[in-house]
Formats: C-alpha cells, structure tokens, sequence
C-alpha cells in the first residue's frame, strides 16, 4: 500500500507539472473562492487508475470524484490537486494529498510538492518522513517566536466573516508574524516546525486527514477550532462536512485556545 500511495503521488504530481505554466482553464465550484481546473480532474484519473488497479475492492473518496462505497474496511482519500487557487495564479504553492484510512481512522498519508519535488510520508505509530528522512517537530516552540498561518475561504455570513477577522487579529497580536498559503504547504511547514502554528477555517476531509496524520506523527497535533479531537465519518455526506482546524506543537495549540481564540 505505500507503494501504492507514492506511484500515485508522485506520477500525479509530475503530471501536474506539465500544466503549471499558469496558462490553464478553471471553473468556479461551490464560491468565488473553489475552483477546479483541467488539471485536478487528470491528476484526480491517475490516481484512481492506479490504486484501483491494485485494490478493486477498496472505497474511494475523491474531491473531484465524489464517494465510491465498495464496503471496504479500506478508503483512500484524496485530494488531486491542493492549492487550485495558486495553481491557476502559476504560484508553486501546491500539491497531492492521499490518506488512506482503516475505518474512520487514518492509517497512512502522503503529500507531495511537485514544484519542490518532495515527498511527505507518515504511517500511524511509525512517524513522518521527508524524502525518507525521519523527522520530529520542535515541540518547545512558543507563539510570540513563531511564523503563523491563518486562512478563510470567502463567505457571505457576516457573522462568519467578523469572528474570522478577530481571529486573525489576535494572530497578529500574539505571533512573530503571519504567512500564509492557503494550502497544504502551510501544514507541512507546521509540521517541520517552520511555522509555530495554523489555523484554517474552511477545510474538507481530503484537506486535512492525511496532514493530521504528518502532524501528529511528527510530534505535534491538529485539533478543532474549539480544542476538540477531529472525528471523521466515510459516507455520501462526507464531501459536504466543513472542518475548522488548528495545528502545531501541544504548547502552540494552548497558546491559540488561550489567546487567540478567546473572543471569537
């Protein structure tokens, strides 16, 4: 199956090369702010192509493709191209997400930045590694030292839009700075212990799983908005599910419940 996840990763990501001159179409999906190109849907055809052809019997999650239930014990997660947005602006900030689960719970995930030609990979209780190297985050890290990421997607609920902007505030106040890409990137910058932390309110199953799963192999966490552990579900109704995350080292994540999040 880790064969299988790096083929798929790396021979998706390497076609995604072949279109990132900036220079390709897309379509506004659910708002001005989702969008699709002809690249993820043939990035999205290699990577069914291959695991299907090794795992038949396995279900598939796919942002492109919707949920295909064979009632496996086994889904692959995926996300064929992550960071559209900057994809289609010709900005490097994006690549390929596959997380496979046993159950609801992730078992093995992988990223890959074509651009950077690195490969991401993490197994439950086996830790995470860059490019075969095994590496751990800086677990000491605190937030007024730290590089941060915020994102938010656009929306019309007011409401929404006024807790959002508190957020970001209190980021402001109490980080070294804010950087953000809006994509996978910033998640694996966390888990490297580059950026102290990140928060994004707008993010799907095939966003955060398998990063999660980078993350807490690495020796930090990814937990909900409000501090709680982050539970999925594999169904018809799992494209749909919003999640808001934080991520970062255990000291990071108390430093945002604490004061970054306090008056939202």
């Amino acid at each position: 199956m880790k064969a299988t996840l790096t083929e798929a990763l790396t021979k998706s990501g390497k076609e995604l090369l072949r279109y990132s001159a900036g220079n390709t179409g897309f379509r506004i999906k659910e708002s001005q702010s989702s969008i699709v190109t002809e690249a993820d849907i043939k990035s999205d055809e290699i990577i069914k192509e291959i695991i299907t052809s090794r795992y038949p019997s396995h279900n598939l999650l796919s942002e492109e493709s919707g949920f295909k239930n064979n009632n496996s014990d086994y889904t692959w997660v995926i996300d064929p191209l992550d960071g559209t947005s900057n994809f289609a602006s010709a900005l490097p900030w994006y690549g390929v997400l596959i997380t496979l689960f046993h159950g609801n719970e992730p078992l093995m995930a992988g990223a890959y930045l074509p651009e950077e030609n690195l490969l991401y990979y993490a197994k439950r209780n086996e830790g995470s590694y860059k490019n075969g190297n095994l590496f751990k985050m800086d677990r000491q890290a605190i937030l007024k030292n730290s590089l941060c990421a915020f994102s938010v997607d656009y929306t019309d609920d007011e409401e929404v839009l006024s807790r959002s902007m508190s957020i970001y505030r209190n980021i402001v106040k109490s980080s070294r700075n804010i950087r953000s890409t809006n994509s996978l990137m910033d998640f694996l910058l966390v888990a490297e212990g580059k950026f102290g932390g990140c928060i994004n309110l707008f993010t799907r199953i095939w966003d955060i799983s398998g990063l999660g799963l980078i993350i807490t192999e690495a020796g930090g966490m990814m937990k909900s908005i409000s501090g709680d552990d982050i539970i999925y579900s594999l169904d018809e109704n799992s494209p749909e599910r919003n999640f808001a995350v934080m991520a970062g080292s255990e000291n990071i994540i108390n430093e945002f419940m604490c004061s970054v999040l306090k008056s939202r």
